[in-house]
């Protein structure tokens, strides 16, 4: 779990109290930073002393392990050594401020650690600073990297933030549509955790909690206010804490294939997906639709009709290797329910 959490309008503005326990001598601290913030008002808030450094993220694509061994590695160069990581930004950016943070002490590459306790080392110190909610990267102990050969977290007891800041006006404004696709992460998680075989009571309070948040804000609520970024940053920790102490399934199993191929965005990859999963859980994607048209969203239809065998089975092989996943949605004989000729007609559909 996290260390420790400040929760509250405003807590953005103790930063710098928050950090300064941690930081070493005259090693810095880096904040890494979703470039959507570039030449924004937040970027003058950052508390920079001595040699600390602020680098930009793209964000464009979801975090590769290539763009995490570089930026480790661009700083291993140029510093020896950092106080910390501060990842500031959205579900990506906490992923890749992670990493990042666990490469400065371990060696080789990232995609070396993608799987399941492969990391040996603590990293340096982290924190994160959602500015969207949830993607539940706050809480959860991977960070997922798009790698050479799969789309797969370094899943491990070292990779949480040690230190996380919950300030809700820091996700105002957000655009809408990827604020939906967002929190359709989070409610997605929830019904994924809720109707896995691994749920037990503890991963089962927490989604129930976030489940209730997030049909407060997205159906009952008739306008979004700042309550609605209160519960829903709530939410997308709930929800992360959940999947934490469980694990998700076919939505994301699937989706990570999407992602991989594709370059599709989690959020919505995770709402394509789950748009076609009525046959595993029928309850949820009735009530999905019900949001989808409630906040007049789009969903892509047909993205995959133009592929070809090699580029499915290239999907189908990223996806069969989320393991986990396909356990926790299917049981232990989950191999002989989801087969790759039924999974190929399933992306089919999308």
């Amino acid at each position: 779990m996290v260390d420790y959490v400040v929760y509250g309008r405003g807590s953005f503005n103790q930063l710098d109290e928050i950090i300064e326990p941690r930081r070493q001598d005259d090693r810095p601290m880096i904040f890494l930073i979703d470039h959507f913030f570039k030449n924004k008002a937040l970027i003058h808030r950052i508390p920079l002393r001595g040699h600390d450094k602020v680098v930009f993220a793209d964000v464009t694509y979801e975090p590769k392990t290539s763009q995490v061994d570089q930026i480790a590695q661009d700083l291993k160069s140029e510093f020896g050594n950092v106080s910390g990581i501060i990842g500031l930004g959205g579900g990506s950016t906490m992923d890749l401020a992670k990493a990042v943070a666990l490469m400065m002490k371990n060696p080789g590459s990232s995609a070396g650690y993608q799987g399941w306790d492969l990391v040996k080392f603590p990293g340096v110190y982290k924190a994160g600073i959602p500015t969207l909610s949830g993607t539940g990267a706050e809480v959860s102990r991977t960070c997922v990297l798009t790698g050479p050969t799969k789309k797969l977290g370094m899943n491990s007891d070292f990779t949480p933030f040690d230190q996380i800041i919950l300030d809700p006006e820091l996700t105002a404004n957000a655009p809408v549509n990827q604020r939906f696709y967002t929190g359709m992460d989070c409610y997605i998680h929830c019904i994924e955790s809720l109707n896995g075989t691994y749920l037990n009571e503890f991963s089962k309070s927490y989604g129930e909690k976030a489940l209730e948040l997030c049909r407060k804000v997205f159906i009952e609520k008739k306008v979004w206010d700042d309550q609605s970024d209160d519960q829903l940053m709530m939410a997308s920790y709930a929800g992360g804490m959940s999947i934490a102490y469980s694990q998700v399934g076919v939505a994301h199993a699937v989706s990570y294939g999407l992602s991989y191929l594709l370059g599709t965005k989690h959020g919505i990859g995770n709402c394509i997906v789950f748009d076609k999963l009525e046959e595993f859980y029928p309850e949820g994607v009735k009530e999905f639709k019900l949001m989808v048209d409630k906040n007049k969203i789009d969903i892509p239809q047909d993205i995959t009709k133009d592929l070809t065998d090699e580029q499915f089975q290239s999907m189908i092989n990223v996806s069969l290797g989320m393991k986990p996943l396909w356990e926790n949605a299917l049981g232990k004989n989950w191999d002989k329910i989801m087969t790759s000729e039924r999974l190929r007609k399933l992306y089919e559909r999308l």
